[in-house]
């Protein structure tokens, strides 16, 4: 489970949750400088929804690579 290409597989999800995270408020910026108030209203809460879903998803690969990495450190015999 913890070999090479899983961690960077994290760092790949992580790199592509950071990508989701950035267009979400490049569109809530965006969707300042709209005319329409029901298109501004379904792009404001649309950005929100983003970026609400891809810091979730960001903090809970970050938090599950930690929580492995700290079980590796536990489990590795100590070299004394």
């Amino acid at each position: 489970m913890s070999g090479i290409l899983w961690w960077i597989w994290q760092i790949v999800l992580i790199i592509l949750g950071t990508f989701f995270l950035y267009y979400g408020v490049e569109l809530l910026i965006a969707s300042y400088e709209l005319n329409n108030p029901f298109t501004f209203i379904m792009t404001f809460f649309a950005s929100n929804f983003i970026i609400l879903i891809s810091a979730a998803l960001i903090f809970g690969f970050i938090y599950r690579m930690v929580a492995v990495y700290r079980q590796l450190k536990n489990t590795e015999p100590d070299s004394e």
